[in-house]
């Protein structure tokens, strides 16, 4: 999990760590701040909702290589 791409899109979109708290339904912005270092792991849905928020997909944001992609092959050898 690539922790770091989030805070670099973070800060690059001009967004406090209080107001992702805040957005993502945090009391504290300790709440945020303790996934971006890495002290807690976001689940799914908090993964899903912080791409959201940054503009970007779940996948670039906390993966270092890209998820395999469910479908057919559509090259023909």
């Amino acid at each position: 999990m690539n922790l770091s791409k989030v805070k670099q899109v973070r800060i690059s979109k001009g967004i406090s760590q209080t107001r992702m708290a805040k957005l993502l339904g945090y009391k504290y912005a300790s709440g945020y701040a303790n996934l971006e270092n890495g002290r807690n792991k976001p689940s799914l849905e908090k993964a899903k909702q912080i791409a959201e928020i940054l503009g970007a997909d779940v996948e670039e944001l906390f993966f270092e290589e890209k998820l395999h992609v469910k479908g057919k092959n559509t090259s023909v050898s």
